[in-house]
């Protein structure tokens, strides 16, 4: 992984929207009526389109938009064996519900949209009722052979994978503690972080979870709720055991809830856990209006030596295009508190984190976004060179 060492670089947090074909092919995939070899070449061809248009767009540190995949944690549902599908959906995490007893009218409205028929699958919940092992070998050597290929001929500074964090995935009918089960998925998630690093890409670990887990609670009193938080990033440490941090990134986000947000934890109340997490990099928030700003906690927070900080100066949740001079600015912010060269410029979350016919960003908005961010990054070039 490398520093912004003679200029300000760019990635993103990698999830895309996919194709209209794509999403039909999914949906006919999951139903057992496409063929098998013909999706995967739907999604050769998508992640080779995707990674031209990155770099096209000017992002250096690219990956493969998770082109095939139903969504940054719903693609474990192929990869994890122990499980079994049910109809029905989670509960609401309760930072949501807090949000939807204060703003009932929108929430109505923002679940009908992003509910039945939002997707290419049905949403089901899926519950652990055996050992919980790995079982995608032959799928992430298939993620990680076509984004070599989509790189090969490109410019690229980098390419990096995303994987979920052990978080909590489906319901537990089968380990006796939700510890040991969570443990159990670290284990088996384990497996796919190695392949990716001894492949020779960056692992990018999405963890949405560490800020879930502080986020506002009234039924967990603060201390326990940080005393929870703590336990997660012991446990990703775990998963991530004997794996250089510089071969890691990390992006924590305050989620797929996109509405008020009046609730969210303070960052500050996040920064400490985050840094403890043994990545080389670190993801967060920026673009997102309750978070701009978050930027002073850097004042008095030391990023330890050797990290890199990649700020989000794109929001993910609606559809106007930072201006550039804007992006500039708050990569010199940044870059004056922790070091230029410890600043990659990047976007606050995926673009369509979920595989789904209406993201929140319209796709042809995403491209003038990244575009926004590498002009944003050359302009904080010019004034920190």
């Amino acid at each position: 992984m490398k520093h912004s060492d003679d200029r300000i670089l760019t990635t993103h947090v990698g999830s895309l929207a996919r194709s209209h074909e794509l999403l039909d092919a999914m949906g006919a995939r999951a139903n057992g009526g496409f063929d098998e070899g013909r999706f995967q070449a739907l999604v050769d061809d998508a992640v080779a389109d995707v990674v031209a248009r990155q770099v096209a767009s000017g992002i250096d540190v690219v990956t493969d938009g998770e082109q095939g995949k139903l969504g940054f944690l719903q693609y474990l549902s192929e990869r994890l064996a122990g499980y079994e599908t049910r109809e029905g959906r989670l509960p609401v995490p309760p930072s949501w519900q807090l949000e939807i007893d204060m703003f009932p009218e929108y929430y109505a409205q923002y679940m009908q949209k992003y509910s039945a028929g939002s997707g290419p699958t049905t949403s089901n919940v899926m519950v652990c009722v055996g050992p919980v092992t790995y079982q995608g070998h032959e799928a992430v050597q298939r993620d990680i052979a076509r984004l070599k290929a989509a790189i090969a001929d490109q410019d690229v500074v980098g390419a990096f994978l995303p994987a979920a964090c052990p978080m909590g995935f489906g319901l537990n009918e089968y380990y006796p503690t939700e510890d040991e089960y969570m443990e159990a998925v670290a284990e088996a998630l384990r497996e796919e972080y190695l392949a990716i690093v001894e492949s020779g890409l960056i692992l990018q670990v999405d963890d949405p979870w560490l800020i879930e887990l502080l986020m506002e609670d009234p039924s967990v009193a603060p201390d326990e709720r940080r005393a929870r938080a703590q336990t997660h990033v012991e446990l990703i440490n775990h998963a991530l055991r004997g794996i250089a941090p510089d071969r890691v990134r990390l992006h924590t986000c305050y989620g797929l809830n996109h509405g008020p947000r009046l609730h969210d934890v303070a960052f500050a109340d996040v920064v400490d856990l985050m840094l403890q997490i043994n990545a080389g990099a670190y993801s967060f928030e920026v673009g997102n209006p309750r978070h701009q700003h978050e930027w002073r906690i850097w004042e008095t927070t030391k990023l330890p030596d050797g990290k890199i900080i990649m700020p989000g100066f794109l929001c993910h949740a609606h559809n106007f295009v930072e201006h550039p001079q804007l992006i500039a600015d708050g990569i010199v912010t940044y870059a004056g508190l922790v070091g230029r060269e410890n600043v990659i410029a990047s976007a606050d979350c995926g673009f369509s984190s979920r595989a789904i016919y209406t993201p929140e960003v319209h796709p042809t908005v995403v491209w003038a976004k990244l575009e926004a961010l590498s002009e944003g990054a050359r302009l904080a070039t010019e004034r920190l060179w």
